[in-house]
C-alpha cells in the first residue's frame, strides 16, 4: 500500500518494569494480531519501523536492545516480533515514537501518510504516539487486537479518545495492504 508504514512501538521488551506483570497477558493475547500485522506488511512490501524504548541504553545500533529484550523475562513475547533485516528502527526515550527522535524525517523522505500502530502500551505510548502523528497530520489506524494495555479501561478510553478526538481508524480483524 503506497504511503502506508508500520509503527511497533516498544515489543521489544525485557518486561522487567513496574507493571509488567500487569502488560504481560494483554501482550501475549495482542501478538497473534501484531505478528498478522507484520506478516501482512512485509509480504505487500510496507515499511515496517520499530520504535522502541532504549532501557537508558544510549546505543547507536538496536542489536543491544534486541539482545536485552530476548534476555529479560520473556523472551516469548519478543522472539515472534524480532525485526527482520529489511525494518527500519528507531530509539525512543519518552511516551511518542516521535519526541526527539528523526521518526517524522524519515517517513517524510518515504512519502508516508498513513501509519499502522501496533505495539504497547495502548493508553500510554499508543495514545501519545497517536496523538503526535494525528498533528503532523497523518493518517493513524490502529488494529484493536494488535495493542497491548496495562489498564484495561484506560485502553478502552484512549482508543475511543484517538478514534474521536484524533480521526483515527480502529479497526477489527485481520489486516491486509
Amino acid at each position: 500500500m503506497d504511503n502506508t508504514a508500520v509503527v511497533v512501538i516498544d515489543m521489544l521488551n525485557p518486561y522487567q518494569h513496574r507493571d509488567a506483570e500487569l502488560l504481560v497477558p494483554s501482550v501475549g493475547r495482542a501478538l497473534p494480531a501484531v505478528e498478522q500485522v507484520l506478516t501482512a506488511a512485509r509480504g505487500a512490501q510496507v515499511p515496517v519501523v520499530y520504535a522502541n524504548d532504549n532501557f537508558g541504553q544510549w546505543r547507536s545500533h538496536h542489536g543491544e536492545i534486541v539482545d536485552i529484550a530476548m534476555r529479560g523475562e520473556h523472551p516469548e513475547l519478543v522472539e515472534p516480533v524480532l525485526p527482520d533485516d529489511d525494518s527500519l528502527f528507531v530509539v525512543k526515550a519518552r511516551h511518542s515514537v516521535f519526541y526527539e527522535t528523526p521518526l517524522a524525517y524519515l517517513l517524510g523522505t518515504m512519502d508516508i501518510t498513513r501509519l499502522f500502530l501496533v505495539g504497547q502500551v495502548t493508553e500510554q505510548c499508543v495514545l501519545y504516539s497517536a496523538l503526535d502523528a494525528h498533528i503532523r497530520h497523518l493518517e493513524v489506524v490502529v488494529p484493536r487486537r494488535a495493542v497491548a494495555h496495562i489498564h484495561a479501561d484506560l485502553a478502552d478510553a484512549a482508543l475511543r479518545m484517538m478514534e474521536r478526538n484524533m480521526g483515527a481508524h480502529l479497526i477489527d480483524g485481520s489486516v491486509s495492504f
